[in-house]
């Protein structure tokens, strides 16, 4: 048994053949599956993350048919050409030496085109069409179309198949009363309820045979009303194992619930003890899921015993050698999933491709390649942030000679300041990972630099990352003593009073304002604080698992004020968003749109919202209204031909954004 992380990298015997070790690569939509040249683009994915050495890949969903897809044009395996297409990525897999399982998914009411169906005509309050109400026979059709999909899978020679059966999907819809409103045999008792699984779950066994995997996605915390009890999740545990499934792994959270599951104020390994509570029930084995992104971490679980695999889904979109790294001893090598939802669940919302803050070649492997240049250069890289960092250390990978500049004592930039906000403490996960990625490439870093057009001009190409200053807007009194910059508090920590407004409600904003809401430890670093804000309650002691939250009041009075009279927050991730107006919104924070800046003063921020003047009378104002771009550099470097190129926060000043940033010193570093 290997050192490193013993209980992680054990085999999982399950009878008709041995898994290499307790991964799982959870299911994740890309948008790969409806892409131009998709299936080659997923074998080039999927192979990755194979040869990286997760222990069971689940494939982003399939529809098992037209009604179950979630967009109209949703990918399934139903012909003889789709079979075929499938082979490209088992293929790939196999020849990595991985297992890959399909996921077979159902949207049920959570499909968005007008053909969905469900088990009754309750509209979901997250998509715009109602489903229409199946009658028997259309129940009928719908297990025989999953165990057809099954079979199909079986025939493009996947290992198994992920019978999605929670997050509020299609089967989880006929398993809850909240949505399930039958009298007849598949409505009512909760023993009509569970007939979907159970009978999907043993006809498909029936049709693929003994030695094909098949995992069941059981929702153990449902996180809304009308849901399961604790009592009726065993039951149907339980029933489900008699079906045949291989393999429970757990779902959290329906997509409607207004409780975090995923995101990075979630803390690490948040709900497992729901898993290990079911392991007394059942006796196969269980994957547990949901904020787990380190060895450390998954090997901890498994060790205290919550469950016999543990399910990453984008920490492997953040590193898809994460396996073999901790197998080596190399954790700290690892680019960790920081949890943002930026590239990965906000670009699924937007119908983008995905990929990931931290990775950008995730999901566009054969797109974005890494290989050894043909003519080596000596690169200067000025400002290491995000966009520099990745410029400098994608450029050395090469075989470039880089040295990185940076005026400060310390490597990160804008991160710095990130991971000062309660809630995003995994922003030093990255620092952390391109710090030894600085010192793995031979990158020559040099801190407390400032670099200047002399020291720059016996280099062959420069790159200016130097990224962005705080805007200073035009507001009579904005040089009065009360009034700060986002970096005088998140940065340089000083001293703010008990009353604040802070101008511009964009993310910097929104941080600036949790930030100083705050009081006491994260929440994000505390499991009981963080159940007892989302009022969540692992014991089941109603059903769904919900109960009052208990919300602590906010260290000062905030107003967080824009001009724009959009909702505050407008622009923040789609999947995010809502959770940092929630906290904001229980911590009293008043939240003013609309406003005029009239004037600060003495007494405070005078502004005019619709036809009335208000005073804000406050301590202090901060101001967080947009960023200028630092760019002094480039002009110099031109004038004496120099090849210079922006990126970062140095070529577009918007908000820290740091997908871009990272994605922009990647590309530019590869087509040295």
């Amino acid at each position: 048994m290997t050192e490193n992380f013993p209980n992680l990298l054990k085999p999982l015997d399950l009878g008709f053949r041995t898994i290499k070790n307790r991964s799982l690569m959870g299911s994740m939509h890309t948008h790969l599956e409806e892409a131009p040249n998709g299936f080659e683009r997923m074998a080039a994915y999927y192979a990755e993350r194979a040869a990286g050495g997760v222990g069971i890949i689940v494939t982003g969903g399939f529809a098992p048919n037209i009604e179950g897809g979630g967009m109209p044009n949703a990918t399934m395996i139903d012909s003889p050409g789709d079979i075929e297409k499938h082979r490209l990525i088992t293929d790939a897999v196999h020849k990595e030496g991985g297992v890959i399982c399909m996921q077979i998914l159902h949207t049920g009411r959570y499909a968005y085109h007008p053909h969905s169906v469900s088990c009754s005509p309750f509209q979901s309050p997250i998509t715009p069409f109602k489903p229409k109400e199946l009658d028997e026979a259309g129940i009928e059709k719908q297990i025989e179309d999953f165990v057809r999909c099954a079979v199909n899978t079986r025939e493009a020679d996947y290992d198994g198949v992920e019978i999605m059966g929670s997050e509020g999907y299609f089967i989880n819809q006929f398993i809850c009363q909240r949505t399930n409103g039958r009298t007849d045999s598949w409505g009512g008792r909760y023993e009509n309820r569970i007939r979907l699984p159970i009978e999907i779950v043993r006809r498909t066994r029936e049709a693929v045979g003994k030695h094909f995997i098949i995992i069941y996605r059981l929702s153990m915390l449902d996180l809304v009303e009308g849901g399961s009890t604790w009592q009726e999740v065993v039951q149907l545990a339980k029933e489900i194992e008699k079906a045949g499934a291989t393999i429970i792994n757990t779902g959290i959270g329906w997509h409607e619930s207004r409780v975090p599951t995923i995101s990075t104020s979630v803390p690490r390994g948040a709900f497992v003890e729901v898993t290990q509570r079911m392991r007394s029930e059942v006796s196969i084995p269980l994957c547990t899921s949901n904020r787990i992104n380190t060895p450390e971490v998954a090997d901890t679980i498994l060790a205290e015993g919550h469950a016999d695999m543990v399910s990453m889904a984008r920490p492997l979109l953040a590193d898809p050698h994460f396996i073999n790294k901790a197998k080596a001893g190399k954790s700290d090598e690892i680019n960790t999933c920081i949890g943002c939802n930026q590239a990965c669940l906000d670009h699924i919302f937007e119908m983008k491709l995905v990929s990931c803050l931290v990775n950008p070649r995730a999901c566009h492997e054969t797109k974005l390649i890494i290989k050894q240049t043909e003519s080596e250069k000596r690169i200067a890289v000025v400002g290491a942030g995000p966009a520099g960092l990745a410029a400098a250390t994608t450029a050395a990978k090469r075989g470039h000679k880089v040295t990185l500049f940076e005026a400060d004592n310390k490597v990160g930039g804008q991160f710095n300041i990130a991971k000062e906000v309660p809630g995003k403490e995994e922003f030093a996960e990255t620092i952390r990972y391109f710090k030894r990625q600085v010192e793995l490439t031979g990158v020559e870093l040099k801190l407390n630099t400032k670099a200047t057009p002399e020291v720059l001009s016996v280099f062959d190409e420069v790159i200016i990352a130097t990224g962005i200053t705080p805007k200073t807007p035009d507001i009579p009194g904005i040089d009065n003593a009360m009034v700060m910059t986002y970096l005088d508090v998140l940065l340089d920590k000083k001293t703010v009073g008990k009353r604040v407004a802070i101008i511009g409600a964009g993310g910097i904003g929104f941080d600036v304002a949790e930030f100083l809401s705050h009081q006491g430890k994260s929440t994000s670093l505390d499991k009981e604080a963080f159940m007892k804000e989302w009022g969540i309650d692992l014991r089941y002691s109603a059903p769904g698992g919900l109960i009052q939250p208990e919300v602590e009041g906010s260290a000062r009075e905030v107003f967080l004020v824009q001009r724009k009279v959009t909702k505050l927050g407008d622009s923040l991730g789609r999947s995010t968003g809502w959770i940092h107006r929630t906290v904001l919104k229980n911590k009293g924070v008043k939240m003013i749109n609309g406003a005029q800046y009239n004037k600060i003063d003495d007494e405070g921020l005078h502004i005019t919202v619709g036809n009335e003047s208000q005073l804000l009378a406050v301590d202090n104002i901060i101001v967080c209204a947009g960023q200028n771009s630092q760019r002094e550099l480039h002009a110099s470097l031109e004038a004496k031909n120099i090849k210079v190129t922006l990126i970062g926060g140095a070529d577009v000043a918007t908000e820290l954004d740091a997908k871009r940033a990272i994605k922009q010193g990647t590309i530019v570093a590869a087509a040295i």
